[in-house]
């Protein structure tokens, strides 16, 4: 051990070395007993490095810490006496944390130790007990049902996809001003619950609904990730969530006594949008509440001094200049003005916040996941006389892909689509916390309750196409599963153009939705259709339809001429020659060309006979 090496260790403080010490086992030792007895913060750590020699301790903030259970001879100091005064509140947890009972490890500090995970295992040896073993896992994970059953990296993506779910995100949302916000008209708390999800009463902001899933195809329009949802459920409101979006526009003041100011533009203001941009403001330029505006309609009017300093030379020299700096709704998008309201920022400037309003249904591209990290995408919303049916006339609100379980090794999937089947027809919250005591007997209970209500006791049913009213040859399996939708929604994304705006620097097309932009057509799909032999099709993507120019080239020099428009003639800048040939090249290339140019070095264009 340490203290046999003639070399005394290192202590280092938040990575900082402040001395040496002969004895570092002694030191942590000591440092961590008095801790316990309360003579030092509980927020200090101490762990003792063999292969580096050293002590470290740590104070700083930022370190991610867990509480764990002290273990001393071979016995929890957390004992049913202890349990049962928190149960009666006598002593609560900071009781724990101040009588070393329980205490917070990081990291580091956890190298040290050896956790058992149930009081049945421990050992001499153990240092510490888990406090709950589902707490290896983080909040998130542990809102999910029966997380042990599924394959870790479903584990970052269920994560994730609770962080996008849509839901109730806050109660006073019809008060607060939030840039993008979503609701879920009919949010519902999960048939499988987990301990964490209510201990944190998350059911008082549920983000997501119980969903009848079928595990079947649908004719091919369910291949690999797509989902198939029924449309009376949809019709009924599964999955509408109302969409809310802030502008927000302050009248700035500027150096030189000039500010901006909220009015309808004045015709002569510069970039004038026109009258019928302006019709839905009111005299004093701001927009009515539950108004309806689609695309290009004006919010704030507002004007603003002119960007450059200019002589005033309007009416008499009296007429001030203003340009139109107009908030206007922004490409493809449409709604209701949900609420308008004045406020004033720090520096006493009037600010005004316009909220719009828009109701989103599903539909074709929404995207929609499940707590397993099964994500889907609508690839079809059948009629309910279409879709298949059980015996006793359920239609299921969505068929999943049984392709999507097996190489995903999402089982939690599976079991909870069993559980929240039980849970509905018994009429009880399931408990799917990670590592439950029930756990290998969970599918016996789930069964007999389906079972008592004449259903197969795994949950297999043998359901009838709606098309031809036929029954399938085999049976389905199906079952209740908490779906969220996600803000990942097609009307958010969706974009088109004909013809638009091109940048001023190469002439291409804009990029980007809010730029009015077209799709980028890249080097890879250049490849694509190259080896489609589709040159022609090519040309006219990249060229045509992109930054085609015509330009003069001298037959000379092969340098790039101009029209003179004043004397009507082709104009050579180098050679003043008059034999001139017009080629399509990209623009883009002619600015290379001009660049080049500006390097001083000469370029010329060889052409063919």
């Amino acid at each position: 051990m340490a203290d046999e090496k003639n070399t005394k260790a290192y202590v280092y403080m938040n990575g900082r070395v402040v001395g040496t010490v002969a004895k570092p086992l002694e030191l942590v030792e000591e440092i961590r007993s008095a801790r316990r007895r309360g003579m030092l913060s509980g927020e200090i750590n101490v762990s003792y490095s063999d292969g580096l020699n050293a002590v470290s301790i740590n104070t700083d903030r930022g370190r991610i810490r867990k509480p764990y259970i002290i273990v001393e001879n071979g016995k929890a100091k957390l004992t049913n006496d202890i349990i049962e005064k928190i149960k009666s509140k006598e002593i609560n947890f900071n009781y724990l944390l101040r009588n070393g009972i329980v205490e917070y490890l990081d990291a580091e500090e956890e190298e040290n130790m050896l956790v058992a995970l149930s009081e049945a295992e421990i050992t001499e040896k153990h240092t510490h007990l888990e406090v709950d073993i589902s707490s290896i896992f983080g909040f998130t994970v542990n809102t999910s049902p029966y997380p042990e059953h599924n394959s870790l990296a479903r584990h970052a993506m269920l994560a994730n996809f609770a962080k996008q779910a849509q839901g109730l995100y806050a109660t006073n949302f019809n008060q607060r001003f939030d840039s993008r916000a979503y609701v879920l008209f009919y949010p519902q708390k999960p048939v499988v619950s987990t301990v964490a999800y209510d201990t944190v009463r998350m059911q008082n902001h549920p983000s997501g609904q119980n969903f009848v899933v079928a595990l079947s195809t649908y004719y091919g329009y369910n291949m690999a990730d797509a989902i198939v949802l029924n449309r009376a459920a949809v019709d009924r409101g599964l999955g509408r969530s109302m969409f809310y979006k802030t502008y927000v526009d302050e009248e700035r003041r500027y150096p030189g006594g000039q500010r901006d100011k909220f009015k309808i533009p004045p015709p002569t203001a510069d970039g004038y949008m026109g009258e019928h941009v302006y019709s839905k403001l009111s005299e004093d330029g701001i927009i009515e509440p539950e108004m309806e505006v689609s695309e290009g309609d004006a919010l704030i009017g507002k004007v603003a001094p002119p960007r450059f300093l200019e002589e005033n030379l309007g009416a008499g020299g009296l007429e001030e200049k203003v340009r139109d700096d107009t908030a206007v709704l922004k490409t493809g998008e449409t709604g209701v003005v949900d609420s308008v309201v004045f406020t004033e920022s720090t520096g006493a400037t009037k600010i005004v916040k316009v909220r719009i309003r828009s109701i989103r249904i599903p539909e074709n591209g929404d995207k929609f996941a499940s707590r397993h990290g099964q994500k889907g995408v609508v690839a079809l919303i059948v009629p309910p006389e279409d879709m298949p049916f059980t015996e006793q006339g359920i239609v299921p609100d969505l068929l999943l892909n049984p392709h999507s379980i097996p190489t995903r090794l999402t089982f939690g999937h599976l079991l909870e689509m069993l559980a929240g089947k039980a849970g509905s027809v018994g009429g009880t919250v399931v408990d799917g916390t990670a590592f439950a005591e029930a756990g290998p007997d969970r599918i016996d209970a789930y069964g007999k309750i389906l079972e008592a209500q004449g259903f197969e006791r795994y949950g297999n049913e043998i359901l009838y196409d709606g098309i031809t009213g036929m029954p399938f040859k085999s049976s389905l399996f199906n079952g209740v599963v908490y779906y969220n939708r996600l803000y990942h929604m097609v009307s958010n994304k969706i974009q088109v153009r004909s013809r638009g705006k091109v940048q001023i620097l190469t002439h291409q097309p804009t990029e980007g939705k809010a730029r009015q932009g077209a799709l980028r057509f890249g080097e890879m799909e250049r490849d694509a259709l190259i080896g489609y032999g589709a040159s022609l099709l090519l040309k006219e993507r990249l060229l045509d339809q992109s930054d085609k120019a015509v330009v003069l080239v001298c037959k000379d020099c092969g340098s790039l001429g101009y029209y003179d428009h004043i004397k009507k003639t082709m104009v050579c800048p180098l050679t003043k020659g008059s034999s001139f040939v017009e080629v399509e090249i990209s623009y883009a290339f002619k600015v290379l060309l001009d660049e080049i140019k500006s390097l001083h070095i000469m370029t010329s264009l060889k052409l063919n006979e």
